[in-house]
């Protein structure tokens, strides 16, 4: 058997399985780089503007940072989708905004590298802004391309990927950190940019390899039985602000949280490393987990997860009994884990067909507004 009917025999495999593996591991890496993006951006930024005396702009960069992931997702899910039906796909909006934050990197990078004077210092905060934006350009229609790749009934499985790889590298972000101290800014962000450039490249490539040979046409869509009924843009806002509360309070308070109140168990550990062993443990139980949401349905898992998530949230800060916050982190735990497989999936199902790019612009929205707030009083009270 030659080369390409060996790939053809794959590829007629994978879709008799329901799933796009090459696809789905390509926008994985894409989101993997993305990640790796932020946690480089949380590190440098605080360093950036102590280095170059612009710390009076803190807040205002908090704000504006804000305001940007909150406003830009729903945008870029329109052009999303009005590329979606004018072209047949959404990838020239991912490709441009992956492009875009490409080139914002290098600059960084080179901008850095030159050591800028009192006159060019002042083009990093406006770099810093314009990488805000192209991150937010591609991330929604990027990671819309889900369904694509994926049967609706085996998202929560897709999403169980896609959470391991976020979760593995917020797991690995002290290592990661060093790495990047010891790279150096300009190396960096000169990297991220290859980064995202090069798993952009891959996502777009497999991507167009899965339309020319006809597999998301020929797929059937579940979406299609919704093609009739108004988006439920309220309530996929609502999902995505339910997992970003979640999410900012986890990586805002918990560490120092815990810290204090676990100390009878980890025997003064430093709160960073009480939440890498819950991003841990969340890695170790998502596959079930994503099994029991697929069993349970999408939206029952969901209510479930928010009803227990706030519940064991609210006891794990008002609760300083060792015992009892130590069970509380674990019940905390195990519903984060659900709601991070459930949330996306189900606002991708309450979309309209024609809004569906839209519709995920409008979940990280949500997911962003509660760190955006978070963020902004942080950066008030300094």
């Amino acid at each position: 058997m030659n080369t390409t009917s060996g790939i053809a025999s794959m590829e007629k495999n994978m879709t008799n399985e329901g799933i796009e593996w090459r696809q789905l591991l390509s926008l994985a890496a894409l989101y993997a780089s993305i990640v790796i993006g932020w946690i480089a951006y949380h590190n440098y930024q605080p360093k950036l503007l102590v280095q170059f005396h612009f710390t009076d702009f803190t807040f205002f960069l908090a704000v504006a940072q804000a305001i940007i992931l909150v406003v830009t997702p729903p945008i870029a899910g329109r052009m999303g989708d009005r590329f979606r039906f004018q072209q047949g796909s959404s990838i020239p909006v991912i490709s441009t905004g992956i492009s875009f934050a490409a080139m914002i990197f290098m600059a960084v990078a080179f901008t850095l590298l030159g050591n800028p004077g009192e006159v060019f210092k002042w083009i990093l905060p406006l770099l810093v802004i314009c990488w805000l934006i192209a991150m937010s350009i591609f991330t929604s229609p990027a990671l819309s391309t889900l369904e694509l790749f994926v049967p609706v009934d085996k998202l929560p499985r897709a999403m169980a990927i896609m959470t391991i790889v976020s979760n593995l590298l917020y797991s690995l972000e002290p290592v990661i950190i060093d790495l990047i101290d010891y790279l150096s800014a300009p190396i960096t962000f000169m990297t991220g940019g290859i980064a995202v450039f090069a798993s952009g490249l891959a996502l777009k490539r497999s991507s167009f390899s899965l339309s020319t040979l006809g597999i998301v046409n020929d797929r059937p869509k579940t979406e299609m039985k919704l093609d009739t009924q108004k988006s439920s843009r309220g309530f996929i806002f609502f999902l995505g602000a339910s997992l970003g509360l979640s999410t900012s309070v986890l990586f805002n308070y918990f560490p120092d949280i815990l810290q204090a109140n676990l100390s009878a168990f980890t025997g003064g550990l430093q709160g960073k490393w009480i939440l890498v062993l819950i991003l841990i443990f969340s890695t170790t139980i998502i596959l079930p987990i994503s099994d029991w949401v697929n069993k349970s349905g999408i939206e029952k898992s969901f209510w479930i997860s928010l009803v227990v998530n706030l519940v064991s949230l609210v006891m794990v800060f008002l609760i300083h009994i060792p015992a009892i916050a130590l069970i509380m982190t674990l019940i905390f735990t195990v519903s984060f884990t659900s709601l991070s497989v459930s949330s996306l999936p189900l606002a991708i199902a309450r979309a309209n067909y024609y809004e569906k790019v839209f519709c995920v612009g409008i979940f990280f929205s949500g997911v962003a507004l509660p760190d955006g707030i978070i963020e902004a009083m942080q950066a008030l009270a300094l």
